[in-house]
C-alpha cells in the first residue's frame, strides 16, 4: 500500500470515529429528552396574558431548573388557570403526562381560565385534578417524575389542609430520585406563616423544615427571582416593587 493510501485510510478511519463519537454525543442528548425551553416560551400559540406572566416569572430559566424532560409524568399542585400547567406539558410533550391539582373551591375566575385552557391543543395531555392539597392523586397514580408547586404553598397555611399529610403524600408519589420544585414569595425571618393570608408569603427555613420532615432532601436553590431590594413587608398580589422569590428543589432519595 503506498503512502498516500495508508494516509487516506487513516483519515478515513478518524473520520469515521468522530462521527461516531458524534452519533453516540447526539443520541445520548435525545434519550434525555431535554425540551427547547427558549422555544416552548416563544410559541406562537402561547395567550398574551401568559406572555405578561413571563415577565415576572423568568419561565426559561424556571424551567430548565425544575429539570422536566420529554415523557415525563408531572404533577403540578396548586394549577390555579393553568400557566404553569400548560408550561409543563409543552415541556413534557405529547408522550409525557402532567396532572393539574387544584382544590374544590377553587376562586371561579381561575376556575374559568383553567376550564377554557383545558380544551386548548396545548392542554391534551394534562388530566385535570379537583382534589384537595392534602390529598392530590388517585391511588392508582404513583411514580411521579417531578412535582411542581409554584406560589401555592403558603396558600395552603391559612386554608384546612394538613400540610404534613400533604407532603407525606407528594413524597410517596414521587419515584426515587425525582424532584419536587417549590416557589414562593419570601416573608420575613421569623414570621412563619404568619403573613400568609394577608401578605400572601411565607418564611423559606420553616417551608425547608416541613418538606425535609417527610424524607426530601433539599439539592439545589435558584437565585434568578431573587430581589433583595424587596423589603418583604407588601402584599404580593398588589406589588410596590419587584417581590424576593425562592426557588428550592428538594429530591427524593434513591
Amino acid at each position: 500500500m503506498s503512502m498516500i493510501a495508508k494516509k487516506s485510510t487513516i483519515l478515513s478511519a478518524a473520520m469515521i470515529a468522530v462521527s461516531l463519537s458524534l452519533a453516540v454525543s447526539l443520541g445520548s442528548a435525545l434519550a434525555q429528552g431535554v425540551p427547547d425551553f427558549a422555544a416552548i416560551i416563544a410559541a406562537p400559540d402561547r395567550a398574551a396574558s401568559d406572555r405578561d406572566i413571563d415577565k415576572r416569572r423568568d419561565p426559561v430559566k424556571l424551567l430548565a431548573f425544575t429539570g422536566v424532560r420529554t415523557g415525563m409524568k408531572v404533577l403540578d399542585m396548586g394549577a390555579g388557570g393553568g400557566y404553569s400547567t400548560e408550561l409543563m406539558a409543552r415541556s413534557a410533550g405529547p408522550s409525557g403526562m402532567v396532572y393539574g391539582q387544584n382544590p374544590a373551591d377553587l376562586g371561579g375566575r381561575a376556575k374559568e381560565r383553567f376550564d377554557a385552557r383545558m380544551q386548548t391543543p396545548a392542554m391534551k395531555t394534562v388530566t385535570s385534578l379537583v382534589r384537595p392539597f392534602d390529598d392530590p392523586l388517585p391511588a392508582e397514580v404513583r411514580d411521579i417524575d417531578l412535582v411542581t408547586f409554584f406560589f401555592y404553598y403558603h396558600d395552603t397555611a391559612y386554608m384546612e389542609v394538613d400540610r404534613a399529610a400533604m407532603n407525606r403524600k407528594l413524597f410517596a408519589a414521587l419515584r426515587p430520585g425525582a424532584s419536587l420544585v417549590i416557589t414562593d414569595h419570601h416573608a420575613k425571618a421569623g414570621e412563619g406563616v404568619t403573613v400568609a393570608r394577608t401578605l400572601h408569603r411565607i418564611e423559606e427555613a420553616v417551608l425547608r423544615r416541613e418538606v425535609e420532615a417527610v424524607g426530601f432532601k433539599l439539592v439545589a436553590e435558584g437565585d434568578f427571582l431573587h430581589h433583595p431590594e424587596d423589603p418583604r413587608d407588601f402584599n404580593v398580589n398588589r406589588p410596590t416593587g419587584p417581590v424576593d422569590e425562592f426557588v428550592l428543589r428538594f429530591e427524593k432519595p434513591r
